[in-house]
């Protein structure tokens, strides 16, 4: 989707090269092209260089050339093949070649920029087979360049605090995560399938988001639905029954155009059981008590600590074995993180978290609760409507 220039970003970017004296960074993870460049990778062979004065080049394959030229922020988009009839390396190496080619050309060589450290990044919009790094990479640009250092944690830092037009791009996600779960509230049934539910709910976000509002291009909803006695830590949907009377749990990421929601939601087809009444009070306060740490100059590490205190209190000591604060943006998970021990600094306005506290039973069944809060200057705002309380 072709949005405007996001100059509020572009100046962040720049004024972290300032103070680290980089000539350009050189990003290939999806997550960070489309960052710098609004250009949202098909097949994550491309690369982005942003200089610290002058136009970014997007280098793309030939066949994204047109649809990279109608949606990148920078007019400097080039192609390189992605067949090549007397090459038959794979083409990642021709984009770093071809990097290499610009930053000469431009003269960028001096100290660059370029992901050293980077741990996990989104998926391009194949999915299925994300790209990663070689030794070639990074042994091109520190032999082409004079100096290169680590951009991943530099460019970390300045995505941690959202601009407003990335504010904007999540609100959508978090609408479209809505609708699909008020859709499947509306049509889950005691037996069906968790594999049913999950293909409802991703499949009616894909139908509704491609398209929504006149500002989504591309929508994709990714979940695990467990039922009842299935509920665990993390596992995989399956085809067990969805159980009358208890929580259908969905964990559900939705992808609009490259900005992420990471929620984990409740459904239940009849009255909760009086078991999960008391589980879902349980969770409700101590989800509250936490949402209410979330402010403007907050400890980072609040968040942790007081979700875990609270299930220690509530009788869960221990639990749970995922962590329970981090960021989201254009990852599902991204800096910063709130941990009890180690999470030193303080929330800031611009944030985006996802707070997820869980409690498991020993055998299978539990309840996590999940949403996406926004840090503004007098506390936060729940980016998702659909309800955490979820009984009738």
């Amino acid at each position: 989707m072709r949005y405007p220039l996001d100059q509020e970003k572009w100046r962040r970017v720049r004024e972290m090269m300032e103070r680290n004296d980089l000539d350009a960074v050189v990003v290939r993870a999806p997550d960070n092209v489309l960052y710098l460049t609004n250009y949202w990778t098909m097949k994550g062979y491309d690369l982005a260089i942003f200089p610290r004065e002058g136009e970014p080049t997007l280098l793309v394959i030939e066949p994204q050339f047109r649809e990279a030229q109608r949606t990148a922020w920078n007019k400097d988009v080039r192609f390189f093949p992605f067949y090549h009839a007397k090459d038959p390396r794979p083409p990642m190496i021709r984009a770093v070649e071809m990097a290499v080619e610009v930053l000469n050309e431009r003269k960028l060589t001096r100290r660059v920029g370029i992901e050293l450290s980077q741990n996990s990044q989104i998926c391009d919009r194949m999915v299925g087979e994300p790209t990663v790094y070689w030794q070639g990479f990074y042994d091109a640009f520190r032999a082409a360049c004079k100096e290169t250092v680590d951009a991943a944690p530099l460019l970390a830092q300045v995505r941690m605090i959202k601009t407003s037009q990335e504010i904007e791009r999540m609100r959508l996600a978090n609408e479209l995560a809505a609708i699909g779960m008020e859709y499947a509230r509306d049509h889950i049934q005691p037996g069906m399938k968790e594999s049913a539910v999950a293909a409802m709910i991703e499949g009616h976000i894909h139908e509704v988001g491609i398209g929504y509002k006149g500002k989504v291009e591309m929508a994709r909803a990714f979940t695990l639905v467990w039922s009842g006695p299935g509920i665990a830590t993390f596992t995989a949907t399956s085809n067990r029954p969805v159980i009358e009377n208890e929580p259908t749990l969905v964990e559900i990421w939705v992808c609009a155009d490259g900005y992420w929601t990471d929620l984990t939601k409740n459904l239940c087809p009849g009255l909760l059981t009086a078991r999960y009444n008391a589980l879902l009070d349980q969770l409700l306060k101590i989800f509250n008590d936490a949402i209410a740490s979330v402010d403007d100059g907050a400890p980072l590490g609040d968040i942790d600590r007081i979700i875990r205190k609270g299930i220690d209190a509530a009788g869960y000591p221990g639990q749970p074995s995922h962590p329970v604060g981090h960021g989201v943006g254009a990852r599902a998970h991204e800096p910063p993180y709130s941990h009890q021990a180690a999470a030193p600094g303080t929330m800031q306005a611009g944030m985006v978290w996802a707070i997820e506290p869980g409690i498991y039973w020993e055998g299978g069944g539990g309840l996590r609760l999940e949403d996406n809060f926004l840090v503004t200057g007098d506390g936060c705002e729940k980016l998702c409507t659909y309800p955490d309380d979820f009984r009738r």
